[in-house]
């Protein structure tokens, strides 16, 4: 068996080269799982997985969830994989993954159970203008702040919503209104501390205002940390190519991806592993 995590940036990202062997070792899982909380985001480069064995993987690294089974291109081929595309046939209702243009971290609105703790997306399909996928350390961001501005945002929380993921996808209220959003509303600490001790922010497009703060006052201060976030150093864009694996930090990463023409057919798998910490 052969395995290597190879650092892509100091604050973000690791690329694995392992044989496919390796996938089945014993010690894998628990491996790429520390190497996951070191790095926060693992490329896996040409990896080439089916459905089957995506699933597979996902189970052995910890409990699967799909958090979002009403949405398009959720179990559509595969149960348990839902299918990120805007290929109109596959997606009738494009907005969603509209708003993941957008950094965001996924399941933040749904308090009533953890965010999930980790994602995995492999590139079934990619296009030759666009489409790579963006990730920015919220850990490193948190770490990198001042220690006066670090001790203003403890205890705060955010407000997340569903709609507030995908506003900014339509012109007006009104055009909002006509898609099935849910009600999807929850709060989450701006700052959490994970079981390893160490703290990141919880904060992108989904976040709508910081409860208790005024409105403007309390998104000018979201906005600021975004792009405080966003910023090179802890930030890492991924050009896919056909096969390539990534799995992320759910709740130490923002991540978005560049627009694309959506006739283009581009085509991603996603699995999730569910969250095993509270996050409320």
């Amino acid at each position: 068996m052969s395995i290597e995590f190879k650092p892509i940036k100091p604050h973000i990202g690791a690329v694995v080269h392992a044989d496919r062997s390796a996938l089945s070792d014993a010690s894998f899982p628990q491996r790429c799982l520390e190497a996951l909380d070191a790095h926060d985001v693992l490329v896996f480069p040409r990896l080439g997985l089916t459905d089957e064995e995506q699933l597979a993987l996902t189970d052995r690294l910890g409990v699967r969830v799909t958090f979002n089974r009403k949405a398009p291109g959720s179990d559509a081929a595969t149960p348990g994989v839902y299918q990120v595309t805007l290929d109109p046939k596959l997606n009738a209702e494009p907005e969603y993954v509209l708003g993941t243009f957008f950094y965001h971290m996924d399941g933040m609105p749904i308090d009533s159970i953890p965010p999930p703790k980790a994602t995995l997306l492999s590139a079934r399909v990619v296009v030759s203008k666009g489409g790579q996928t963006q990730f920015a350390s919220t850990r490193a961001a948190y770490e990198g702040l001042p220690a006066d501005q670090k001790a203003e945002l403890e205890g705060l929380r955010a407000q997340h919503s569903a709609r507030s993921g995908v506003r900014r996808v339509f012109e007006n209220e009104e055009e909002l209104g006509k898609i099935k959003l849910g009600k999807a509303v929850g709060q989450r600490p701006l700052v959490w501390t994970s079981s390893s001790g160490r703290k990141s922010l919880l904060i992108g497009e989904t976040a709508d205002r910081v409860v208790g703060m005024q409105l403007a006052e309390g998104r000018a201060l979201l906005e600021r940390l975004l792009e405080w976030t966003a910023q090179p150093d802890f930030s890492y864009s991924h050009e896919w190519e056909k096969g390539d694996l990534v799995i992320w930090n759910n709740c130490a990463v923002l991540h978005r991806v560049i627009p694309y023409d959506r006739n283009s057919g581009r085509m991603m798998h996603r699995t999730s592993l569910a969250g095993t910490e509270a996050v409320a």
